[in-house]
């Protein structure tokens, strides 16, 4: 359908966008005259506007109306991805970044909600998840090949024009494909709940960034406000009449296990691919196109895997397919592990294929528990808390596994040591998930057959 089509598209050109700098971030840093510090949030940038702004993002989606809300990020993506086709210094860039993922955090948390508003029975919202899965994993695949040729023509700035026009289609489309949404009666954005969460978020993440480049101090000052804008902000929920997060979903078994699945997938298997780029051609002696090639390998298994998933959910439920994703996630993560000096690129091939299959399966569930877990009319608000904990759990997973996998100057072995000590400690995070995901499983069971 219609409809599924052009939220599997608007996920496809989001992740080409959040994907892209691993292509050819060299060449932007260059470009750009980028310190080290600048090229940090280069790479983080957009992450950290997906972070803070999807939950915010789903709650005026289904408190405003879906389609409104799906194209007004459309159109912040566009003009993110303009501002950094013609950033002349790296803080334009960034800021662009910055942009770019607010606009995109408007795709995300709506696309399967407006699907599932037109998709009414099971079956279709556990396809729909899959091509969701899909466009996922495709768009992180070409992303970075994309700028990595477009790079060999000097054509740095090509992929972000053809991003803002992307994004422009994009906003047209919308009006013909989605229906308006209704609009919650008697509900109102939580502004404060908005404000603290934002605030919050973004100082966390600000403190990860600065931490990995050894600003300690200001880490400190940013981690010590982030952590009293969240419990103002959980304080808050608590007092709303309509709050962002009814906190009763906690108490639902199945809701707290999509949430820790997606923590974990964050924190697991997105932190680690996200740091292996730079591993295979600091390490590994790879240009940076063949690292993304390489990379290609488990990201576009995912691609392939959460399409043909879409059989399983007459077989499992959405928690025991989280589970399962997550538990053979971690195999395939520990079998990335035991290379030494001397050691090629083919000895990593069957860990990343078997990731990438189980990180497929793992991405359509995530999409359908997201939406299942939650009232009808909170779709947007399920899929933003979803993939709010899954960004932040990889903000702060890529900055554990870039401390502990770094070694100074030349030292190549101590390098690979320290990949096979993130790749066990990641391995080991996504079985836990998949332990904890199954206990849950267990609570309130006739609330967890999502």
């Amino acid at each position: 359908m219609a409809a599924l089509a052009l939220t599997s598209l608007s996920t496809f050109g989001a992740m080409l966008a959040y994907s892209g700098p691993l292509g050819n971030a060299a060449t932007v840093t260059a470009a750009l005259a980028a310190t080290p510090g600048a090229t940090m949030w280069i790479l983080s940038s957009m992450s950290t506007g997906l972070a803070v702004s999807l939950l915010t993002a789903g709650a005026l989606a289904d408190q405003s109306g879906r389609r409104r809300v799906f194209e007004l990020g459309a159109w912040v993506f566009t003009a993110g991805s303009a501002v950094c086709a013609t950033a002349a210094t790296a803080t334009q860039f960034v800021i662009g970044r910055l942009v770019e993922g607010v606009g995109a955090a408007g795709l995300i948390a709506t696309g399967l909600g407006l699907v599932a508003g037109v998709a009414g029975d099971a079956g279709a919202r556990s396809v729909s998840a899959s091509w969701w899965g899909a466009s996922m994993g495709l768009g992180i695949a070409l992303g970075p090949l994309l700028t990595g040729l477009l790079d060999l023509a000097d054509l740095w700035r090509a992929p972000y024009w053809l991003l803002a026009a992307f994004g422009v289609g994009i906003a047209i489309a919308a009006r013909r494909c989605f229906p308006k949404t209704a609009v919650i009666p008697g509900r109102r954005l939580d502004l404060l709940g908005a404000a603290l969460m934002t605030s919050g978020l973004g100082l966390l993440l600000v403190a990860l960034v600065e931490g990995r480049q050894g600003g300690l101090t200001p880490a400190l000052i940013c981690a010590g406000g982030a952590a009293v804008a969240l419990v103002a902000f959980a304080v808050s929920q608590l007092r709303s009449r309509s709050p962002m997060v009814e906190l009763a979903l906690f108490r639902r078994g199945d809701f707290v296990a999509a949430t820790v699945a997606a923590t974990a997938t964050g924190a697991g298997v997105i932190a680690l691919m996200s740091y292996a780029c730079t591993f295979l051609v600091t390490s590994m002696g790879m240009s940076t196109l063949w690292a993304s090639a390489t990379l290609a390998l488990w990201s576009g298994a995912s691609a392939v895997s959460a399409v043909l998933s879409r059989r399983l959910a007459a077989r499992l439920t959405g928690t025991a397919q989280l589970a399962i994703g997550l538990a053979v996630t971690g195999v395939g993560l520990l079998l990335l592990t035991g290379l030494e000096t001397g050691s090629t690129a083919g000895q990593l091939v069957p860990g990343l294929l078997l990731a990438g299959v189980a990180t497929g399966v793992l991405n359509s569930g995530l999409g359908r528990q997201a939406t299942a877990t939650v009232p009808p009319d909170r779709a947007a608000v399920g899929v933003g808390m979803n993939n709010t904990t899954r960004y932040v759990g990889a903000s702060i997973g890529v900055t554990v596994v870039a401390v502990l996998a770094s070694s100074p100057g030349d030292d190549i072995a101590g390098r690979l040591s320290g990949w096979n000590h993130v790749a066990v400690l990641t391995g080991i995070l996504s079985l836990a998930g998949a332990a904890i995901v199954l206990t849950l499983s267990r609570l309130a069971p006739g609330r967890n057959r999502g």
